[in-house]
């Protein structure tokens, strides 16, 4: 993998792992940092130019996904449970 599509998978992993972290609902959160984590994890084997890209253009697409979904999330937002705490969420 060439030094700047590298850089980019690790700019896209950092984001959407933050977008993921900013889900309001716990399970929701919990969930979706599972799944970015372990579809890197199943990919990070793959060196073939087009499918990096084609992965990077389905990553951008899953990122808009759970953005639009966190800010969903907040305009209905429910009542925390108890895994969560009385703690604020970041945002």
């Amino acid at each position: 993998m060439a030094a700047s599509s590298r850089a980019q998978v690790l700019s896209l992993y950092r984001m959407m792992l933050r977008e993921s972290s900013r889900f309001p609902s716990y399970n929701y959160r919990s969930y979706a940092l599972r799944r970015v984590r372990d579809a890197f994890r199943d990919n990070r084997t793959v060196e073939n130019p087009q499918t990096v890209e084609r992965l990077l253009a389905e990553g951008q697409q899953t990122l808009a996904l759970i953005r639009r979904q966190v800010t969903i999330g907040r305009m209905f937002e429910t009542q925390r449970i108890v895994v969560e705490g009385l703690s604020p969420i970041r945002s």
